[in-house]
């Protein structure tokens, strides 16, 4: 089967409830330099072979502002998108279908691994019955540790997601799920699968997604996923082995230093 064309969508919104200006947060690299989170996840995204198209999807001048100013594509959305779902099918809307998968890597995922998007898109193509795909990472203990530091802390951290035998997800949630008694949870591995903030949908799948309004549990957990789950559309997961490095989102400022570390770690300037 011959690979799916697809683009990539960074959402990014300024008026973050958690974070408020997050996207033009400075993180600084291996070689000392500062450059904002949105820039880095474009870099991010510009390091997947490929791809027909990368766009920074937002409504706010001040983020495209710094996206122009480095050279990359930026698509104005609507103000009244609630999410980076929405803001992908409005992209599309009037961008036009630009490629047959529409991956959308979140502007606060910048330690994404390259080779996810492919297979996530992969994925997508070999099962027709899927309207969209999304990974699903192992813990590793120091994953799950600073998963559960957030949590003790009472700050909401990383999202993550259980699933059926046929890989079809179940649920996705802000909490640690599923609960580990306290021998799985000091295995060097817990059974515990992060999601990241990366996923490939049908542009169909985008428009039926755009069409419904918000779901409860959407709206309780705050994560857009849910929504498709809610109209009953499969949602695959793609399981994979523990990272080499801990792809830890940007969700709150403690996050910063640990992301810095990491970056410094893989010699990212």
């Amino acid at each position: 089967m011959s690979h799916p064309s697809f683009a990539i969508f960074i959402p990014a919104r300024y008026a973050s409830t958690r974070y408020p200006g997050k996207p033009l947060v400075p993180l600084t690299g291996a070689t000392g330099e500062a450059k904002t989170l949105i820039r880095r996840s474009w870099e991010c995204a510009m390091a997947v072979e490929g791809c027909s198209g990368v766009w920074v999807a937002t409504d706010d001048e001040r983020i495209a502002e710094e996206v122009r100013g480095f050279g990359g594509n930026v698509v104005m959305t609507d103000e009244r998108c609630a999410n980076g779902t929405e803001r992908c099918a409005d992209s599309i809307a009037r961008l036009g279908d630009v490629a047959e998968v529409i991956v959308n890597l979140q502007g606060d995922a910048p330690l994404s691994p390259a080779h996810v998007v492919h297979e996530i898109v992969g994925s997508l193509a070999r099962d027709p019955d899927l309207s969209m795909t999304t990974p699903a990472v192992r813990c590793s203990r120091s994953t799950y540790a600073h998963l559960a530091e957030d949590a003790a802390q009472g700050r909401v951290g990383g999202t993550t997601v259980v699933g059926s035998s046929r890989n079809r997800a179940l649920y996705f949630s802000k909490r640690l799920i599923p609960y580990l008694p306290q021998a799985a949870a000091e295995q060097d591995y817990p059974p515990i699968s992060l999601h990241l903030g990366l996923y490939a949908y049908r542009p169909d799948a985008l428009r039926e997604y755009q069409a419904a309004p918000v779901s409860r549990l959407e709206e309780l957990e705050g994560l857009e996923q849910l929504r498709f789950l809610d109209l009953g559309l499969a949602v695959g997961l793609v399981h994979l082995d523990p990272l080499a490095w801990d792809a830890i989102e940007l969700n709150n400022p403690s996050d910063v230093p640990v992301i810095e570390r990491i970056l410094a770690e893989r010699g990212i300037a």
